[in-house]
């Protein structure tokens, strides 16, 4: 017998759908209320919740992720009276089982719950456990667990994964676990940075070149494809692929056979795939500024890795782990931290993610030299500023500045709309943070950023921000 929240406002319905999980022989609660759901969800051991889309106090899509992370991690079923295609993604996006227009016919409910009770069963089942190396991978928080699952079926199988996620998350990081946790760890691990092909020479970069092919091409040479023979290629960024080349490399994919520049053979190359991006490949897709059947070719497996601060329990441990790295490597004994540094660091959202937080802590131990205890006033003055006016904010009641607001538009047409507002507004705060604090220097922001020069001067254009910075 298996516990089964029903969370719909209509007394009629939820009984409807309460009396068919009893005749299952299972024991069925009952919740009228956003608020009532997440309580008992809190308290109890559910295996499935029935969620109605909207409710009295809010909308059930909103809470998706609160009910998969209350401990007991339960499957859930939305229910809706308007079916949105729309608030079907978001919903299907954010872990829920299925997305169900009403009437839902009682077969249709009974089979749910059979299934997610044989899916969970299957899960339960213990098998020997996967001892990952997971090099500089720091946390353990239930969303990088998460990760840390796809991560170990990557690494069983030699299927194509795309990896997503905000810059600074350490996607990079996962591309090399999933290789040195594989059967093809003793391989190359080959990095294309698909923001820094030159388009005049990408192809003879990928695929390589015969001599006499081009000017200045005196001898043959292997791309990185063949590089990656019986290793793994890592396309980072791929949604900066030039599109003139993204038909050719998906036959590459697909075949694993490719031409080199002037050359009149095949040549063959056994390399597995892993994709990273921070842009939304689909969006790209609709602007027809990448090909969606390579879409569907790079996605087999995708792992979503989260932004920290939907990980701020891994804070801490974060911190600490590179505070002691980055000691070590600037020759300096380990120091200590004082309550207001972690104030300071713990109240940031740390927008750049995992890669702000080192660079941020590495300006700090520089900024401390031979000083044992690290204070706020040793952290970057951008980052004291805006735990400063945030704490302000807060206290006054006050809204954030505009300028720091996420734009959104007046009238909406669509989520699509809204969503590329968001993007857009999150976009330029972090390219005004990241030349703040970087002081205007374009090798330091490409650095921290993670972006080529020539696509960093681009966003800084679009968003109309100036790349000259007075010096501090």
């Amino acid at each position: 017998m298996e516990n089964v929240l029903v969370i719909h406002s209509d007394k009629a319905s939820g009984e409807r759908i309460s009396n068919a999980v009893s005749q299952m022989g299972h024991a069925p609660t009952i919740a009228p209320t956003l608020a009532e759901g997440l309580q008992k969800a809190r308290s109890t051991p559910f295996a499935v919740v029935f969620l109605e889309a909207q409710l009295p106090d809010g909308s059930g899509l909103d809470i998706i992720p609160k009910l998969k992370s209350s401990g007991y991690s339960p499957e859930i079923i939305i229910i809706t009276g308007f079916g949105n295609p729309d608030e079907a993604e978001h919903a299907i996006t954010n872990g829920a089982w299925d997305y169900l227009e009403k009437p839902v016919p009682l077969e249709i409910i009974r089979l749910h719950v059979a299934r997610i009770l044989e899916y969970k069963a299957e899960k339960g089942i213990k098998k020997t456990p996967i001892a990952l190396d997971r090099k500089d991978i720091i946390g353990g928080s239930k969303h990088l667990d998460d990760s840390f699952e796809l991560l170990a079926q990557a690494a069983q199988s030699d299927v194509n994964v795309l990896i997503t996620g905000e810059s600074g998350t350490g996607k990079e990081l996962f591309a090399k676990a999933i290789h040195s946790n594989s059967r093809r760890a003793q391989g190359n691990f080959v990095i294309v940075d698909c923001t820094a092909l030159p388009e005049t020479l990408v192809e003879s970069v990928l695929f390589g070149h015969v001599r006499g092919s081009f000017t200045g091409a005196y001898v043959s040479q292997d791309g990185l494809v063949k590089q990656a023979d019986k290793g793994t290629l890592f396309l980072d960024e791929i949604g900066e692929l030039p599109l003139t080349i993204q038909k050719t490399f998906l036959r590459v994919i697909q075949e694993h056979r490719f031409r080199p520049v002037g050359g009149s053979q095949e040549a063959a190359s056994d390399f597995r795939l892993v994709a990273a991006t921070n842009r939304s490949l689909e969006n790209l897709v609709q602007q027809g500024l990448f090909r969606e059947d390579l879409l569907f070719r790079l996605r087999s497996l995708v792992i979503e890795l989260p932004p920290l601060r939907e990980c701020l329990e891994d804070l801490k441990e974060l911190t600490l782990h590179y505070m002691g790295t980055l000691c070590q490597r600037f020759g300096l004994e380990p120091k200590g931290f004082s309550q207001e540094f972690w104030n300071t660091v713990s109240n940031y959202k740390w927008p750049g993610n995992v890669r702000e937080l080192i660079q941020a802590l590495e300006k700090a131990l520089l900024a401390a030299k031979e000083e044992p205890i690290l204070y706020p006033l040793h952290l970057p003055s951008y980052i004291r500023i805006q735990v400063a006016r945030n704490g302000i904010q807060r206290k006054h009641g006050l809204q954030e500045d505009p300028e720091n607001q996420t734009a959104v538009p007046a009238t909406l047409s669509s989520m699509r709309e809204f969503h590329r507002a968001a993007v857009s507004a999150a976009d330029k705060k972090y390219l005004a943070d990241l030349m703040a604090s970087a002081a205007g220097n374009i090798d330091e922001a490409c650095r921290v950023s993670g972006v080529s020069r020539s696509r960093l001067y681009a966003l800084l254009k679009k968003h109309r921000l100036s790349s000259k910075f007075p010096p501090a």
